[in-house]
């Protein structure tokens, strides 16, 4: 991160759910943004604005069910933006994203609506479904991983793909 030009944001992507923990790993990594991957369960996000109030805050949010409406709203009035994912933090063994899988856009689309900030979103995207997806939910922006690899790569035809169907917009 320190490497990196002050004109792109670095992330700290966490599974941490402590504040305390948070706060002891970003202080190792310097980001400007930490992007917390499960809900917090001690602490607040308040505790992490008053910690590092010059970094953003970018809260992952699994869509489970149209409860995640009413979650994001709360969510938020703490943090700068929203992931919106299709992992399930519910399962004995947690799924905190990378799953391939689509949720509910249409839920997507109602959170997209009335929170007042920035919206990114996940899960399943690649090249063929990215320009339906925009159309659909109206993202403030997407997260791509698991639609552009191959075997776990990159996969350069797929990145082309993927971008000329978003740049066709």
């Amino acid at each position: 991160a320190a490497f990196t030009p002050k004109n792109i944001d670095t992330f700290l992507l966490t599974s941490e759910t402590s504040t305390d923990k948070i706060i002891e790993h970003y202080s190792k990594v310097n980001t400007t943004t930490i992007q917390i991957v499960d809900a917090l369960t001690q602490g607040t996000h308040l505790d992490l604005k008053k910690a590092f109030p010059h970094v953003k805050l970018v809260q992952v949010l699994h869509v489970l069910n149209e409860s995640s409406i009413v979650e994001a709203l709360e969510i938020s009035n703490f943090v700068d933006s929203i992931l919106l994912d299709s992992g399930n933090p519910n399962l004995a063994t947690k799924e905190l994203g990378g799953t391939g899988r689509v949720h509910n856009w249409e839920i997507s689309k109602q959170i997209v609506k009335n929170v007042q900030i920035p919206v990114f979103l996940a899960g399943g995207l690649n090249p063929l479904n990215a320009k339906n997806a925009i159309h659909q939910v109206g993202p403030y922006g997407l997260d791509v991983c698991s639609g552009v690899r191959t075997n776990g790569k990159l996969d350069s035809h797929k990145l082309n793909a993927f971008f000329n169907a978003i740049n066709s917009i």
